[in-house]
């Protein structure tokens, strides 16, 4: 296994096991399965285990395997505060203890802000007392690192990342996402700083793998024929030095195997001009169901109305290209749970924004359709209930 070692933080291993999709047996999590693919990947040198306290089952899961395997010691275990549930500050503790004992344990080496959307939300966390109770459980050792995980545009990624003194932070990347989401522009903001950055959804949930288009399918069978579309995901960002771990979500043992292999023989650099070229054209394939060629750019920003424009015509692409439910789950993490909303529906028409796009995007007009697409009662259904959660 491959190490990559930020600053004076500790060697992690380039391949960490997502927890969120561990095997199940019916509806249950299978854990002798689960056992049985964490120990594999133990003993092959992955060091770096991610669960949350929203995923159903996973923290238990976890605590029960690694307390039976006896490997405590020889890995790291990350989970995440849900903050979003948060009322009071008595609610740090309740939901932080729930954690160590769900996972068996009596410390957490990297905690995250689970999807911290903007700086205001951390104004909103820094009230309960956020700042203090951090400062107390790392005095103790309860937590050894402290971070994020993070869904939104690179301007925002970059301003929650100068808000605080992070030790880590968390950003979905591939090679689809490297102009939205953190993108690119945000990974490389952070290795400046020295910040470790975990890598989440490398084959944006599978469908880099399960869901490309046939003619996508056709030229990776063509290019390289005993290459999988997930091995060449992995390779493209493995080619690059700023992400310190990728999370695979492995439920099966031959998946497990494919990445271990990859993570064993992948370099920095080692794709060829020839190689980038020919995922530019997967890009393309995939993105023929694009509805506006927006390159996550920015230069329409900031909008004097609040609206994220990338942000929002990154998730009506994404409802093209991949299906709507991914595409709403998108444009809900990036625009509606936020405390500052930033939706397409805040769209007035002013126009400001039409003579910065470098793709001459009819931005307004655009808009309208976002909105009509997503604009629905389940978007305007969680923006209430959020309301209601933070008060305002």
């Amino acid at each position: 296994m491959q190490y990559r070692q930020v600053g004076g933080h500790d060697p992690l291993s380039i391949l960490g096991f997502g927890c969120m999709r561990l095997p199940k047996s019916g509806a249950k999590i299978d854990l002798s399965e689960t056992e049985r693919e964490i120990r594999r990947a133990v003993d092959s040198g992955v060091n770096y285990f991610d669960a949350a306290y929203t995923y159903p089952g996973i923290e238990e899961a976890l605590g029960t395997v690694v307390q039976r395997i006896g490997c405590r010691d020889k890995i790291k275990i990350a989970t995440k505060l849900p903050h979003y549930l948060l009322k009071t500050s008595d609610d740090l503790d309740k939901y932080f203890n729930t954690e160590l004992e769900r996972l068996k344990t009596d410390h957490v080496d990297y905690y995250l802000m689970h999807m911290l959307p903007d700086v205001a939300v951390w104004e909103r966390l820094k009230k309960l007392g956020i700042e203090k109770w951090i400062e107390d459980k790392k005095a103790s050792g309860q937590i050894r690192n402290i971070g994020f995980s993070y869904h939104g545009n690179s301007v925002s990624f970059c301003e929650v990342l100068d808000c605080y003194n992070w030790d880590f932070c968390q950003i979905q990347y591939n090679y689809m996402d490297e102009t939205t989401q953190a993108g690119r522009k945000g990974l490389e903001y952070a290795a400046s700083k020295n910040i470790p950055v975990i890598i989440m959804e490398p084959l944006r949930g599978g469908r880099l793998v399960d869901h490309l288009p046939k003619k996508a399918s056709s030229l990776f069978r063509k290019y390289a024929p005993t290459v999988s579309p997930a091995e060449w995901a992995f390779r493209w960002i493995w080619d690059q030095p700023g992400p310190t771990v990728v999370l695979s979500g492995m439920n099966s043992m031959t998946m497990l195997e494919e990445n271990l292999r990859v993570a064993n023989t992948a370099r920095v650099g080692e794709l060829t001009e020839d190689d980038h070229a020919f995922l530019a054209e997967i890009k393309e394939l995939i993105n023929e169901k694009v509805k506006v060629p927006c390159t996550g750019c920015g230069y329409c920003m900031p909008c004097p109305n609040d609206v994220d424009i990338p942000g929002c015509f990154n998730a009506y692409n994404i409802g093209h290209t991949d299906n709507y439910y991914e595409g709403i789950k998108n444009y809900i993490m990036c625009t509606v749970l936020r405390n500052k909303k930033s939706g397409a529906d805040l769209c007035v028409k002013c126009g400001k924004c039409r003579p910065h796009c470098p793709q001459g995007i009819d931005i307004p007009e655009e808009l309208v359709h976002v909105n009509k697409y997503y604009g629905n009662f389940i978007c305007r259904f969680i923006d209430w209930i959020i309301c209601r959660m933070y008060k305002y």
